[in-house]
């Protein structure tokens, strides 16, 4: 009856009990229990029977002893002693198993010590993946850190791409589901080009100088450019007529290229063609009808200028002045004086006057058939010949086939001081200046090596070399 940590109290009633006995000995039994729940085993005056001691070690191996086994996101499984019942008795042993997630810390076997304590003591921890690199531009987010099952999203800056798993989960092996990501600089640069409408060529010319502000390349993840290259003029340069392609690249860090294009179109102003006039010769500037050009006109010899000597192209693309055309000179030999005579071939003929005293003088013959053989080469050169031929009151002045008074031929040979009485030439040019005597016969080709040295006769054989104007002989 009753029990504790003293064991079981027992009592033996010796031999048969009467029903007259039995109220008695049942009461003295109830009285006596609770002294011998207090009473320690084996006191008294009689030693218990052997039978009684067996029966009380086995029940006290049996006995609770170690405190009961709880471990925390854990499973235990206990075995007790063989034919024991409690499963915290002395000898007892516990398997631990940690939860999914979790890593047992300790024995993974616990055994009931005699000191009433198991044999080590476990905890059942989360388990951990390793700490996650933060990527280079970029990073990562988690839900629960490092521990089992917490899922990490990784993320990368502006202007970056993120290259490999988007998002990683802790597994139960303590590994990451997927390699770590990285963020990469795959997105090219940003470059705005200008906008540069059509442009007309400057006046008198076939180019116009185009600026525009250099574009400013953008990187959209560092912001660092490694190199600009232009493709085409750059700003700031004379741009020909015609349609110009303009080309800036850009690269980054990552080698990436960003590129941007446009057009520079030239236009010029022209006007209509002009053409030179019949027995004459024209010398334009620049292209010859854009807008500003000048056209100048002459005529050869012989031949007199009538019209505008010059025409411009003007911005309404119309040309100024009046259509030039070349007429045969026409020199006017009843004029009072030599002077008036000289000065209409100012700027317009050289003059070669040959003088004789008579008609029969064999130099002025022989001469004179010389220069008639180079026509050509007198006309080319816009030589007009003069003859004074007698001595006054018969003397006899002549320019092609117009015939001068007397008169005016003395005032001729008297302006220029022409011997009377021997044969003599002078040579004038388009200034009046007098420019060489002979008073023998003269070559044409000595005559015209001379010409052709003179300043403005230089200008004259470019402007005929142009327009083809040569003589065969």
């Amino acid at each position: 009856i009753g029990s504790g940590n003293l064991g079981p109290a027992r009592f033996t009633l010796r031999g048969p009990l009467s029903l007259k006995e039995w109220p008695q000995k049942l009461l003295l039994c109830v009285l006596i229990a609770p002294l011998a729940w207090t009473m320690p085993i084996g006191s008294g005056d009689s030693p218990p029977e052997d039978d009684e001691a067996e029966y009380s070690h086995a029940r006290y191996k049996d006995t609770p002893w170690c405190s009961p086994i709880k471990v925390k996101y854990g499973n235990v499984h206990c075995r007790a002693p063989q034919g024991g019942y409690y499963k915290t008795a002395l000898g007892t042993r516990c398997d631990v198993r940690c939860q999914k997630g979790y890593e047992l810390h300790g024995s993974s076997q616990l055994i009931c010590q005699s000191n009433k304590r198991w044999s080590d003591k476990v905890i059942c921890k989360q388990k951990r993946c390793p700490t996650l690199v933060m990527p280079a531009n970029g990073g990562f987010k988690c839900v629960d850190g490092a521990y089992f099952n917490s899922q990490c999203e990784y993320y990368c800056s502006p202007g970056y791409t993120l290259k490999g798993e988007r998002t990683v989960t802790c597994m139960d092996n303590k590994a990451w589901s997927g390699r770590p990501a990285s963020c990469v600089d795959i997105e090219p640069p940003r470059i705005k080009c200008p906008s540069v409408k059509e442009r007309i060529a400057e006046p008198n010319k076939l180019t116009i100088r185009v600026s525009w502000d250099t574009p400013e390349g953008r990187d959209t993840a560092d912001g660092i450019l490694t190199d600009v290259i232009l493709k085409g003029l750059p700003p700031g340069s004379n741009f020909p007529e015609g349609d110009h392609k303009i080309q800036y690249t850009v690269y980054d860090r990552a080698e990436n290229k960003g590129t941007c294009k446009f057009r520079v179109k030239v236009r010029v102003k022209r006007c209509s063609k002009l053409n030179a006039p019949e027995n004459g010769y024209m010398k334009c500037s620049s292209d010859g009808n854009n807008y500003g050009a000048t056209c100048e006109f002459s005529c050869i010899g012989g031949y007199e200028l009538q019209g505008s000597p010059a025409r411009v192209c003007q911005s309404n693309l119309a040309w100024s002045g009046t259509e030039p055309t070349c007429a045969a000179m026409n020199v006017n030999v009843g004029v009072r004086t030599a002077a008036i005579l000289l000065d209409q071939f100012y700027e317009k003929r050289r003059l070669l006057i040959v003088s004789a005293p008579t008609a029969r003088n064999l130099l002025y013959r022989l001469q004179l058939g010389m220069l008639q053989q180079a026509q050509c080469g007198m006309d080319l050169r816009h030589i007009t010949m003069v003859e004074l031929v007698g001595v006054f009151p018969t003397l006899i002045g002549r320019i092609g086939t117009k015939i001068m008074p007397p008169a005016l031929a003395l005032q001729l040979r008297l302006l220029l001081r022409i011997p009377l009485y021997s044969f003599s030439m002078v040579l004038v040019d388009k200034h009046g200046t007098d420019k060489e005597r002979y008073n023998s016969l003269v070559t044409p080709m000595a005559l015209f090596n001379l010409i052709d040295t003179f300043p403005l006769r230089k200008e004259e054989m470019v402007l005929q070399a142009e327009m083809g104007q040569t003589c065969s002989n």
